[in-house]
């Protein structure tokens, strides 16, 4: 693996647990007895193939993971552009090419914001389709919360009765607002998604160094449009009480773990599940932003085909810190994927012993 894509490499040998809920419409159904969960973002192209394991869990036996930025351009046009497109076909025919090789027996695949977006979203998930046999469905950003909130459920605190859960992805940052219980799942209250992920940004700020006072202004910008999110739940108010634990969910937040750790290459064991200093995770992120491209390309827990983009993401956390400043918040290598593979997973036991799901 290269050193442009280190979060890849992790996966593979990496095991997954966590509660389900059923319901998965777009199943797609093969011989073997593995699940592929694939994820198609703005930025990224993601597959998890996995085996169930014991209490209500799953083992990793294969994954993929490629940047295809495949919302480049979308921002001015409105439209996914030939050269994403092709891209991230490239990237989906080794992905279908792996869970016909592990003879997934089911397979589910979404995608995101981009094809939310863009004009000819639909027409290039059927040309997807079409040349590589893979059934993508676009999720609403409420569906795209819950699957997250899914796959990271198993790092929550429920010493704390709520949870400010985020995820900063290539083209929209999503907001949840989470009740945490110590006799139940975690149960979702609240949903925003704001139109600031890290390829939107590069496209509209640019991917350089950023000045302190060019870098402040670009927070404070960002930090305008939480406030709407904290008002309809009284965030600030829960946070001020200590009621809120704060998880985040992104490559920002993986990045930020590697070096918090100053790990010489992305581990993701290390990372999943860190618990950081916000302030210290702050002033990393205001370092990056003050660094050449060139130079973050050079550190091994970025690489070059995400320095651009690393430095807006840790904007969008630094706002989020700001506005709802807590002492710690946990870091996740987890997300869309490992809901969706804990679902399927789950609707089948459901299948086998004929029980209802809650």
């Amino acid at each position: 693996m290269s050193a442009a894509n280190p979060h890849a490499r992790a996966h593979r040998k990496s095991r997954r647990r966590g509660a389900a809920r059923a319901g998965d419409p777009q199943r797609q159904e093969y011989p073997g007895a593995a699940y592929a969960a694939l994820d198609l973002g703005t930025n990224n192209c993601r597959l998890l193939i996995a085996e169930p394991a014991p209490a209500n869990g799953f083992r990793v036996v294969d994954s993929f993971s490629r940047i295809v930025r495949l919302g480049e351009g979308l921002e001015a046009s409105g439209a996914l552009s030939a050269a994403a497109c092709e891209r991230t076909l490239a990237a989906l025919k080794i992905c279908a090419d792996k869970v016909r090789a592990r003879g997934a027996k089911r397979l589910r695949g979404v995608a995101t914001e981009a094809c939310r977006r863009a004009g000819n979203g639909r027409d290039f998930l059927r040309r997807v389709a079409a040349e590589t046999g893979l059934a993508l469905e676009t999720i609403s950003a409420e569906e795209e919360a819950r699957l997250t909130l899914l796959g990271c459920a198993p790092l929550l605190d429920s010493k704390h009765p709520f949870a400010l859960v985020f995820d900063i992805g290539g083209g929209s940052t999503e907001l949840m607002w989470v009740a945490l219980s110590k006799t139940s799942g975690p149960r979702l209250l609240g949903v925003e998604s704001l139109p600031l992920g890290v390829v939107t940004l590069v496209e509209t700020e640019g991917g350089g160094a950023l000045g302190p006072a060019e870098y402040d202004t670009l927070v404070r910008r960002i930090g305008r449009r939480l406030d709407a999110f904290d008002a309809a739940h009284g965030v600030a108010a829960r946070v001020e009480r200590g009621e809120v634990f704060v998880l985040g969910t992104s490559g920002t937040m993986t990045t930020l773990g590697g070096i918090y750790l100053d790990l010489p290459r992305y581990d993701r064991a290390r990372v999943d599940g860190l618990t950081m200093e916000a302030e210290r995770a702050s002033a990393i992120g205001r370092r990056l932003a003050g660094m050449a491209t060139a130079e973050r390309a050079r550190h091994p827990c970025i690489g070059p085909e995400r320095a651009d983009l690393v430095a807006l993401g840790c904007a969008v956390l630094e706002a989020i810190c700001r506005r709802w400043p807590v002492r710690t918040l946990r870091a996740a290598d987890r997300g869309i994927r490992e809901g969706l593979l804990i679902e399927m997973i789950a609707a089948d036991r459901d299948q086998t012993t004929g029980t209802v799901p809650p």
